[in-house]
């Protein structure tokens, strides 16, 4: 197609597309449009528009989202026939086009597909990241980061003012794998820089979160006319150019292979760039790699302890409990240890009652299918893209009793878990698409999470009383809290 009949292409679906809009903005009740399909039936938040579907529609169905087929799975029953029973089929990441950004797309362990080149990332992912033995002899650097958590919210405590806990989370979680990775703390609570990269992280989930026509319209690929995918090459550049400095930095050392006993995360990684026996990882990769650790990492374990926290201020009755038992299991003025965590069960059913309710991810990752696939008696066709609601499998009510309130009763007993193995419960995901740092999440939740309740008392900022709080979502790739925690510690 040459230049010209492009532009004429693309005003010819500029213009049908605002005629469209017309009709939609009076209501279609789902009902698919010319050319645009049911997209402007999803709204402003997608994940709930989407429920409603399913509500009508049944928990296996076909939109059509501009020119794209897309599947949408709304059930843990066709969850775990399409991600367990046919795990290779679904396998392949439908990539939106904000991931294009920097070419990220093919070097990341998050979008590429289930290739060679994947299944490397996994692999050194699993043995030199999130490897039990790794997970295990780092439990002290995750209990002194917490303890500079607990450092700092006393200090809010003395001054009497109160903590974002968002922040703070993110501060801590940063610090966390800052030091697991570079031996060093990127960001303290009150650091520019830590403010800064979460920030950019936040903007990348919610630029990638947002509708894109370019995703929804091939054609209009080229022309990124929302300017979606220029906005992620400053937003990649920006975090990626920091690792780059870091790596730099540790190369410029000239330290033989192998030879720090206690080496850190970039070490390891450097070490398997640099072995000649290791193949398709070269040290250009690592700075993508570490993009997709850090932003998933931070993002998704703020987002899930802020909810937390908010549901528990909403709910002082069940807060109380989750003290009551810090007190009985760890004992007043002790602190809480990872080792005793297993103990703790009211604090993890808490855990599992958040996921449920506030999966980071509403939407799990999109994929496709690479040939037509049957499942339950219906084709998905060849090249569509598949979508998994688990915002609406968490708020099933032929599963869940009372789906939409904060029940942390519901798990005491249960051996439903967060693991890939429950599709009533799937906030990683599931099968081998599963998110790879569960293992470090299922550890670093309940440990801060238990840590701030267990030290102190909390009043919500400005008097605001519990059942007078704001619960509002605000939809993006991650699904945060509309308006943030803002709550004044008081000492026990």
């Amino acid at each position: 197609m040459d230049y010209l009949s492009f532009v004429l292409c693309l005003l010819m679906t500029l213009v049908a597309l605002k005629f469209l809009l017309s009709f939609a903005k009076r209501g279609n009740n789902g009902a698919p449009l010319p050319i645009v399909g049911n997209l402007f039936s999803l709204g402003t938040n997608p994940h709930i528009s989407l429920t409603e579907f399913a509500n009508k529609y049944g928990p296996l169905m076909m939109l059509k989202l501009g020119q794209v087929n897309t599947v949408i799975i709304s059930s843990a029953a066709v969850a775990k026939e399409a991600l367990q029973k046919n795990d290779l089929s679904f396998s392949t990441r439908h990539v939106v086009d904000a991931i294009r950004a920097l070419n990220h797309h093919e070097n990341s362990i998050a979008w590429l597909p289930a290739s060679p080149e994947w299944r490397n990332l996994r692999k050194i992912c699993n043995s030199q990241v999130f490897s039990i033995s790794r997970l295990d002899s780092s439990q002290a650097l995750r209990r002194n980061k917490v303890n500079d958590l607990i450092t700092y919210v006393e200090k809010c405590c003395e001054d009497g003012i109160a903590v974002e806990i968002g922040q703070a989370a993110f501060n801590t979680t940063l610090n966390l794998l800052s030091s697991t990775f570079f031996s060093v703390d990127l960001g303290t609570p009150t650091s520019d820089f830590a403010r800064e990269l979460r920030e950019n992280i936040r903007a990348i989930m919610m630029e990638v979160g947002k509708p894109n026509l370019a995703d929804h319209f091939p054609i209009l690929k080229k022309l990124d006319p929302q300017g979606i995918r220029r906005r992620m090459d400053v937003l990649f550049g920006n975090v990626i150019s920091l690792f780059k400095i870091l790596i730099e930095e540790r190369l410029q050392r000239n330290r033989p292979l192998g030879s720090i006993p206690d080496q850190d995360v970039l070490d390891a990684l450097l070490d398997i760039s640099q072995d000649k026996n290791e193949e398709m990882f070269e040290p250009s990769k690592i700075p993508h790699l570490l993009l997709d650790l850090f932003g998933a990492g931070t993002d998704t374990t703020t987002i899930t302890l802020e909810w937390a926290m908010a549901e528990l201020l909403h709910s002082p009755e069940k807060m109380k409990k989750a003290k009551a038992e810090l007190r009985e299991i760890i004992g007043k003025g002790n602190t809480l240890d990872e080792h005793n965590i297993p103990q703790l069960h009211y604090l993890q059913a808490i855990v599992k009652e958040t996921l449920r309710l506030h999966p980071p991810v509403p939407l799990l990752l999109p994929r496709k299918v690479d040939s037509d696939v049957h499942l339950l008696g219906f084709t998905i066709p060849k090249h569509a893209q598949v979508l998994v609601n688990v915002w609406t499998i968490g708020r099933d009510p032929k599963i869940w009793e009372n789906p939409t309130c904060f029940e942390p009763e519901r798990f005491m007993g249960s051996d439903i878990d967060v693991k890939g193995r429950d599709f009533e419960l799937i906030p990683f995901g599931a099968g081998r698409r599963i998110c790879p740092g569960l293992p470090m999440a299922t550890r670093m939740i309940p440990l801060m999470l238990g840590s701030l309740i267990h030290g102190f008392d909390w009043k919500l900022e400005n008097g605001v009383l519990p059942e007078n709080m704001d619960m509002e979502e605000k939809f993006g790739l991650t699904l945060e809290k509309a308006q943030h925690i803002r709550a004044i510690p008081v000492r026990i």
